[in-house]
């Protein structure tokens, strides 16, 4: 249920917080089911640990799994940008201009799926399903600590100018160009927010 993958990104429902099928469902006014089905697959994004007695808790943040996500992040969406470019119709790339716009105007806390839209709108088109599958359980991932780390002043408009590089590459069809950027993009964010860890 997206209610409980929000409450787990917004810090509602803290790390380490048990997460008990009875009072959830009774939250919601549903049967144990669909929240069962909802445990499975906050556990498969990596949003709850499930343990041998299977009682359930929200997975811990740490430096380490920071790190893990935007290492994958950097090395799957660079495959993927690759991937997609050969593919790309003009019509892809000014829905991603399109969503750009919207970002530009967006409040912190639009602009994580907003930016999760932007992104996939160009990676889709690579029409490799297993791989857009593990970008989005990590752009999931990345979006919890985006609401927990606090953004260093300048990094909207740093993001904002490189998503508009990017959209640029992609119109000329410049793959090395995209990564690139791509690279610059992830790689820097991941810099400026894993200093946070050491304050």
């Amino acid at each position: 249920m997206t209610e409980i993958r929000n409450d787990i990104v917004r810090g509602v429902i803290a790390p380490g917080a048990p997460l008990g099928q009875e009072a959830l469902a009774e939250r919601f006014g549903v049967s144990r089911m669909p929240i069962r089905e909802a445990i499975r697959h906050l556990e498969t994004m990596g949003f709850v640990n499930v343990e041998s007695n299977k009682r359930t808790h929200v997975a811990e943040t740490s430096l380490n799994d920071f790190r893990d996500i935007y290492d994958m992040r950097l090395a799957l969406e660079c495959v993927a940008m690759r991937s997609a470019m050969a593919h790309l119709t003009n019509a892809q790339i000014d829905g991603a201009e399109r969503i750009q716009q919207d970002i530009a105007e967006a409040g912190p806390l639009s602009f994580g799926q907003l930016n999760h839209a932007f992104h996939m709108t160009l990676y889709r088109p690579c029409n490799r399903p297993r791989l857009l599958s593990q970008v989005d359980i990590l752009f999931n991932a990345a979006d919890r600590y985006l609401c927990i780390l606090k953004a260093p002043p300048g990094m909207r408009a740093k993001s904002d100018a490189e998503h508009i590089e990017l959209i640029e590459a992609c119109r000329k069809r410049d793959s090395a160009a995209a990564e690139a950027c791509l690279r610059r993009h992830i790689g820097d964010a991941a810099a400026l927010f894993e200093e946070q860890f050491a304050e």
